[in-house]
C-alpha cells in the first residue's frame, strides 16, 4: 500500500476530493481553509458553508412580480424553486375557487410555503374581525395545499415606538389568530416589519416572549431585522426555538442618492446590501434548521431590471456563492 503522504504534491489529490464532506471538512483545518481555497479556484470566505442539501429549503416570494402571479409561478418554477410564497391578493379572485389556483402550482410543481396573510389590528373593537380575516385566509392556504402563514401589522404612527404593553396586545391577538388556524393544520408566524410594530431587536424580543409557541410562531426577516438595527445571524441562534421559516432578504443602506440618511434604504438582489447573508446560513446549519427559506424582493430595485432577472440573481447568490443548492 503507497503511504498518502507519498502522493501529496502542490494539487489536492482526485482521491482527496471525493471524500466525504466530512472528512473534506477535517483536511481544510489541516491544511488551512485559505490555501485551499485558493488552490481549489473557491472563495475562502465561503468555502465553509454547507455544500449539501440541508433542512432549509429555498422558496420564493411572488410579490417582486406586483400581482401578476400567474406570471411569478411560471418564472420562478422555471428557475428551479419548488416553494413560492403567495399574497392576501390571491385570496379575493381565488376564493370560491382554490382549486383552479392550487392547479396552476400542481402544474408548475410548486408547494404554497408561506401566505401573506396582512396586517392584525389591535383595536378592541376591530378584534373579532381581523381574527375572522385571517382564519378565513387559513381555510384558503388549506385549500392550496399549504400550512403556514405570516401575520403583520401597520400600526407604527410618524415613527413613534410601541409600548411593552401595546406589543403584549398584538401578540394576545395573534396567539388567538394562532389557536384556530392551528386547529385547521395551517401555521400562523410573525413577521417582524420596519415601520411597524417590532421594528427593532428589542421590540421583537418582547413579542417573542408573550408567544404562545404551540400557536404562534416567529418568521425572521433578516433584512428587516438588519435595517432595524439587528445582527440577524445572531437571531437565528437566539431564536431557534421558535422561528419556522424565514425571508431571505437584503437592504442596502445608506442609498447613494441620499447618503446623509441612515434610516433611507431599499431592499436588493442577496449579497448587494448590508445583511451578512453568508453568516446567517451558517447560523441556519448550526442549528440544523429545518424549514423554509422564502427570498423575497419586495420590488425590482432598478427599473431596467425584471422580476424573473432579480430571482435569477438571487438564485445564482444562493448556488454559486453561498454554494448552496435548490
Amino acid at each position: 500500500m503507497v503511504c498518502a503522504h507519498t502522493e501529496l504534491t502542490l494539487t489536492i489529490p482526485e482521491s482527496i476530493m471525493k471524500e466525504s464532506v466530512l472528512n473534506r471538512r477535517r483536511f481544510l483545518q489541516s491544511l488551512g481553509l485559505s490555501a485551499l481555497a485558493i488552490s481549489a479556484g473557491a472563495d475562502p470566505l465561503t468555502t465553509h458553508l454547507p455544500l449539501k442539501k440541508s433542512g432549509l429549503q429555498i422558496g420564493y416570494s411572488a410579490i417582486t412580480w406586483g400581482g401578476n402571479d400567474a406570471q411569478a409561478i411560471k418564472d420562478i418554477a422555471a428557475l428551479g424553486f419548488r416553494g413560492i410564497q403567495l399574497r392576501a391578493n390571491t385570496f379575493g379572485p381565488y376564493r370560491t375557487k382554490p382549486s383552479e389556483l392550487r392547479a396552476l402550482l400542481e402544474e408548475a410543481k410548486l408547494q404554497l410555503c408561506m401566505f401573506s396573510s396582512g396586517n392584525v389590528e389591535v383595536d378592541p373593537a376591530k378584534e373579532q374581525s381581523t381574527i375572522d380575516q385571517h382564519v378565513a385566509h387559513a381555510s384558503f392556504v388549506k385549500a392550496l395545499g399549504g400550512s403556514a402563514m405570516q401575520v403583520t401589522n401597520s400600526l407604527r404612527k410618524a415613527g413613534q415606538a410601541p409600548t411593552a404593553e401595546e406589543l403584549k396586545r398584538l401578540t394576545a391577538v395573534m396567539n388567538k389568530i394562532g389557536e384556530q388556524t392551528a386547529d385547521m393544520g395551517v401555521q400562523t408566524m410573525y413577521h417582524n416589519h420596519m415601520n411597524q410594530w417590532g421594528e427593532t431587536p428589542e421590540e421583537v424580543d418582547v413579542i417573542v416572549q408573550a408567544m404562545n409557541p404551540k400557536h404562534l410562531r416567529l418568521l425572521l426577516d433578516i433584512a428587516h431585522y438588519r435595517q432595524g438595527g439587528g445582527q440577524p445571524e445572531k437571531a437565528v441562534l437566539q431564536y431557534r426555538d421558535i422561528m419556522s421559516a424565514l425571508h431571505l432578504k437584503d437592504t442596502m443602506s445608506p442609498l447613494a442618492d441620499k447618503p446623509e440618511n441612515p434610516k433611507a434604504y431599499k431592499f436588493v438582489e442577496l449579497g448587494r446590501g448590508n445583511v451578512d447573508v453568508a453568516a446567517v446560513f451558517k447560523a441556519l446549519d448550526k442549528i440544523k434548521f429545518k424549514g423554509w427559506g422564502v427570498v423575497e424582493l419586495d420590488g425590482v430595485p432598478e427599473k431596467d431590471k425584471t422580476a424573473a432577472q432579480c430571482a435569477a440573481i438571487n438564485k445564482e447568490y444562493i448556488t454559486q456563492t453561498l454554494k448552496f443548492p435548490l
